[in-house]
């Protein structure tokens, strides 16, 4: 059976790729997007396969609407695949509340929202798959992206105790964590950035590093996107998947990292225990 899948962001980058994906599999895509026209030419490519639907990720009051409105018209959702997002570059200082709490509503409250909506359909069928586009930045960090990595680092704590809690309803998770692909993520009128003080020299580089990147990224998102369907597929699903070269030397160089933090203090940190 052919599987009907739920794509937030689904109208450029990682969800474009991964909605092109799915339909060369021959099944049905609900893309999601706050302007769902972008989506035009894909719905007149597929007119059979693909629908367009407005939605703010943001608006978590939305999410319950939307994924009903999927269901009662195509019978289930068997993939959500949580990618709306954006890049944010600004020091931990510079950063204020109202635009942490905002990124926090696109990659956290969002996402949190669409499952919790998905969820009971999908333990009903004992099947289903949840996708979360995080970043190499949910598991490490630099200079600038600290509210960024601080959204990306949630979403996956809350997504590793979910995997655990669903598997036994036979509903699988991926956190999916690219390095530097080709997207929109950078475009000027997409990046996120906090007031520049000036003042964090590594931080003015990191600002150089987005402004400068967009259309340079070696990532291809459609290679990304089948890599996933791959990973869906397979009878052992990861529960991680970093993507790129840079994501995956990032990733596994952040773990020797915390292994090199941790092995000096190992024996003291151990015995810290009440005294018998």
């Amino acid at each position: 059976m052919n599987k009907v899948w739920l794509i937030t962001g689904a109208s450029s980058g990682f969800g474009r790729a991964i909605a092109e994906a799915a339909l060369a599999d021959g099944d049905v895509v609900v893309g999601a997007a706050r302007r769902p026209e972008a989506l035009d030419d894909l719905v007149a490519a597929h007119p059979d396969q693909v629908e367009a639907l407005r939605l703010d990720v943001a608006d978590t009051a939305a999410a319950e609407a939307a994924v009903q409105d999927v269901v009662a018209r195509h019978g289930r959702i068997d993939v959500l695949v949580n990618n709306a997002g954006r890049t944010h570059v600004g020091a931990f200082e510079e950063t204020g509340e109202d635009e942490l709490r905002a990124l926090f509503d696109v990659h956290v409250f969002g996402p949190a929202a669409l499952v919790r909506a998905v969820l009971p359909s999908m333990r009903e069928r004992r099947s289903g798959a949840i996708v979360q586009m995080s970043s190499m930045g949910g598991q490490m960090s630099f200079a600038g992206f600290s509210a960024y990595s601080g959204t990306k680092f949630a979403l996956e704590g809350m997504s590793e105790a979910l995997a655990d809690e669903v598997a036994e309803f036979g509903i699988k998770v991926l956190i999916v964590e690219p390095g530097s692909f080709r997207t929109s993520l950078f475009e000027t009128d997409r990046a996120g950035v906090s007031a520049d003080s000036g003042v964090y020299a590594k931080v003015s580089g990191t600002r150089g590093f987005v402004s400068g990147g967009d259309g340079t990224q070696p990532g291809d998102p459609a290679k990304a996107a089948a890599l996933i369907l791959a990973a869906l597929r397979s009878d052992r699903t990861p529960l991680r998947l970093p993507l790129g070269d840079d994501g995956v030397t990032a990733v596994l160089g952040h773990l020797d990292q915390v292994r090199e933090d941790i092995t000096p203090w190992e024996k003291d940190a151990r015995a810290t225990a009440f005294d018998d």
